[in-house]
């Protein structure tokens, strides 16, 4: 079964004067998934979200948020959304419980309680001036903002930004739990990592263009592997000869070590059963893989997408 669009966009550019910010990007988010967008400072990602959300109106193109137009959908289409903006500004004066209340009058219907729940699996104490909070904790108020009204699409501007690590496991506890209730998360970052535990479909963006639309599976099997193993009673000629054989397979390093062993070093791009494979005809007294290095794997999209 096809799902229904959360968001849809077609030859969609933006343009600051001579800077192409967005240019000719297509996406198709389902409903009800985690759709995350990865790419360096500079790369789009923001600018596509305020085109989205019709804070800034696109140059050409067209976009498509829960099926209305952001330019013509009006408060309506507003109260569907929950917003993370990159850089975040909350009025100082007053209490984040004030400020929530203020939020919720203009969002919705929000359930009682809401508020104090995820501000204590955040770690937020609500009744301090916004002023006074750091910037994580104004990072938390952002998010607690964004999730208050449960709405049927979160979009997400590097939202760990400021985080510690316990709250970001929280945090990526709130994602799953916003897609289990069927919402769509729609969510930016530089750190693939974050996608990687967040994420089911992950679009790659390069200087305002979409090199890449992959589900995080399909990225991590064209994923690079670093492998170390030590094999017993084999000489560097007769490992090599093997190794090589290997698909994906380069930088191979050999070294004697205290005989009978001999290390070999190697990466590995793409599917890994080869290797098993190649290696199960030696004695082998130690192995180490690391594990896919998705950062490496999106580094190298970028240089191809240059190279083209």
């Amino acid at each position: 079964m096809t799902l229904p669009l959360a968001l849809e966009t077609a030859a969609l550019g933006k343009t600051f004067g001579r800077t192409r910010a967005l240019d000719g990007v297509d996406l198709a988010v389902p409903a009800g998934t985690v759709f995350g967008v990865i790419g360096p400072n500079g790369a789009g990602k923001t600018t596509l979200m305020r085109v989205l959300l019709d804070v800034i109106r696109p140059s050409s193109g067209e976009a498509r948020v829960l099926g209305s137009d952001p330019r013509t959908g009006g408060p309506a289409l507003r109260r569907r959304i929950g917003y993370l903006p990159g850089e975040l500004r909350l009025e100082g004066r007053i209490t984040g419980r004030a400020l929530l209340n203020y939020y919720a009058g203009i969002s919705g219907e929000v359930r009682p309680g809401s508020a104090d729940r995820l501000a204590e699996r955040l770690g937020l104490d609500l009744d301090r001036r916004v002023g006074t909070l750091s910037k994580g904790n104004k990072q938390k108020l952002g998010l607690v903002q964004a999730f208050l009204h449960e709405p049927e699409l979160l979009v997400l501007d590097e939202p760990t930004s400021g985080l510690d690590p316990i709250v970001q496991q929280e945090f990526l506890a709130l994602l799953r739990e916003a897609r289990d209730r069927g919402q769509t998360v729609f969510l930016s970052s530089h750190v693939l990592s974050e996608i990687q535990q967040a994420a089911t479909d992950v679009a790659v963006l390069r200087a305002g263009r979409v090199i890449t639309v992959s589900t995080v599976d399909a990225l991590r099997q064209t994923a690079i592997r670093h492998v170390r193993a030590e094999l017993e009673g084999v000489t560097a000629e007769g490992a090599r000869r093997v190794l090589t054989g290997i698909p994906g397979l380069s930088a191979l390093e050999l070294s004697a070590t205290p005989s009978p062993r001999l290390t070999a070093s190697f990466t590995i791009t793409g599917p890994i059963d080869g290797c098993v494979k190649a290696l199960a005809g030696f004695t082998v007294a130690e192995l180490v893989v690391e594990e896919p290095d998705l950062e490496e794997s999106v580094l190298r999209l970028y240089h191809d997408g240059e190279t083209r």
